[in-house]
C-alpha cells in the first residue's frame, strides 16, 4: 500500500478538491501519511491566481523534488491550478514531476499513478479551461477540523473582470444540483460537521443555470431543513448579484450566519470601470446600505486590489475615504498583480 503526503496551496476552492483527490487516491488503495518522508507519492496542489501564488507554488515543487530524491521509488505530483494553466511549460522544465494533473481531470490520479510505472510516461493535463463540478456520489476525506467544512456548490465564472484569470483556467459557471448538495451536506452533519461553509468562484450566481432554474437564496431554505446543522456561512459573494431574496433569506434563517464576504475590488468610478466591474462608488454604498438595512448587526468582509493600472492618487484616495467611511468588519488588500491573457 503506496503512502500520499498532500500539500494544498490556494483557496479554500482548492482544499475542497484536494479532499476530493484525497478520496479517489484512498479508494484506489493509497494511504494518507502526514509525514512526507515516508511517503512515495508527494502531491502539490498548487495556485495560479496572482504572481506570489505561483512563487509560492514553485517554491513548494521544487522543496517536494527535494524529498523526492532522499528517498527510492519516490513520484511527484503536481496538480492544481497552476498544472491547468502551465502543464506544458512545467513539464519542459521540471522532469523531477512524474505527473501532472489540472483543475479537470484530478480524479484520474490513481490510473496516471499506475501508467507513471513505464518511466516515460509523463501524463500532461489539457490545456485550457477546465473545472471538475463535484458531486455527492464522489468520494471525500474530509480535513481540518470535525466540525467545519466547506460546501463547494458550483464551479466556473462568467465574470470577465480585467485583472482576473481565474475564467480561463476553470471556465464558465456551472451549478451543482440543489438535492445533490443537500445530499452532500446532511452526509457531513451525520460526520459530525456542524457549520457548513458554502464556497465557489461565485455564490450569487448559484442556480440559474440549472434545468429548473433556482437560486442561493433557495439553496439556503433547503440547507436550513438539516437537523443538526448549527451554522451555513456564505464566501464570495458577487455584489452585482446580491439581491432584495438573498437578504430575506440570510436575515430570516436563523441557521444562516449573519456575515457576507463580498469582494468589492475599488470604489472609485474610473478604477471600478476599467476593472470591469460596478457601475460606481455610489451604487457600491447604496448596496452596502441596503445589506445593513436588512440584516442588522450584519458582519461584511471585503477585499480591494491597489496599484491597478490607471489609478490615480486621487482615485486611491477616494478608495481609502471609502473604507473609512463604511467601517468594514473585515478587510484584505492586496497590491495589483499583473497576469498574461487577462485585460
Amino acid at each position: 500500500m503506496e503512502k500520499v503526503h498532500l500539500l494544498t496551496l490556494g483557496c479554500p476552492k482548492n482544499l475542497a478538491d484536494s479532499e476530493l483527490m484525497l478520496g479517489a487516491l484512498t479508494s484506489a488503495g493509497f494511504e494518507i501519511t502526514l509525514d512526507p518522508e515516508e511517503a512515495q507519492v508527494l502531491l502539490v496542489n498548487t495556485c495560479a491566481f496572482i504572481e506570489a501564488a505561483k512563487k509560492e507554488s514553485i517554491d513548494a515543487i521544487l522543496e517536494a523534488a527535494e524529498v523526492k530524491k532522499r528517498g527510492f521509488g519516490k513520484r511527484l505530483v503536481v496538480a492544481g491550478c497552476l498544472s491547468q494553466r502551465y502543464a506544458t511549460e512545467l513539464a519542459a522544465t521540471m522532469p523531477e514531476v512524474d505527473v501532472f494533473v489540472g483543475t479537470g481531470n484530478f480524479l484520474d490520479l490513481p490510473e496516471l499513478l499506475r501508467r507513471t510505472e513505464a518511466p516515460e510516461s509523463r501524463p500532461i493535463p489539457y490545456a485550457g479551461a477546465a473545472h471538475l463540478l463535484p458531486t455527492a456520489a464522489i468520494p471525500r476525506i474530509k480535513t481540518g477540523d470535525f466540525f467545519t467544512s466547506y460546501l463547494k456548490i458550483s464551479e466556473g465564472c462568467n465574470h470577465k473582470c480585467a485583472f482576473c484569470i481565474i475564467p480561463k483556467i476553470r471556465g464558465l459557471h456551472e451549478s451543482r444540483p440543489t438535492a445533490d448538495l443537500v445530499i452532500e451536506a446532511r452526509n457531513l452533519v451525520n460526520g459530525g460537521v456542524r457549520e457548513i461553509n458554502l464556497i465557489a468562484q461565485d455564490l450569487t450566481a448559484y442556480g440559474r443555470d440549472l434545468d429548473q432554474p433556482s437560486s442561493l437564496a433557495a439553496l439556503l431554505r433547503e440547507l436550513s431543513t438539516i437537523d443538526d446543522l448549527r451554522w451555513i456561512r456564505l464566501l464570495y459573494c458577487y455584489p452585482n448579484f446580491v439581491t432584495a431574496e438573498l437578504l430575506d433569506a440570510i436575515a430570516d434563517l436563523p441557521k444562516v450566519v449573519k456575515y457576507i464576504d463580498m469582494p468589492l475590488q475599488h470604489a472609485d468610478d474610473a478604477m471600478l470601470r476599467a476593472m470591469r466591474r460596478e457601475r460606481s462608488g455610489a451604487a457600491l454604498v447604496k448596496l452596502l446600505d441596503r445589506v445593513r438595512d436588512r440584516i442588522p448587526g450584519v458582519v461584511l468582509r471585503t477585499s480591494f486590489i491597489v496599484g491597478f493600472p490607471g489609478e490615480t492618487d486621487a482615485a486611491f484616495e477616494r478608495l481609502a475615504d471609502f473604507v473609512r467611511a463604511e467601517q468594514f468588519d473585515r478587510v484584505g488588500v492586496f497590491t495589483y498583480s499583473r497576469e498574461e491573457n487577462t485585460a
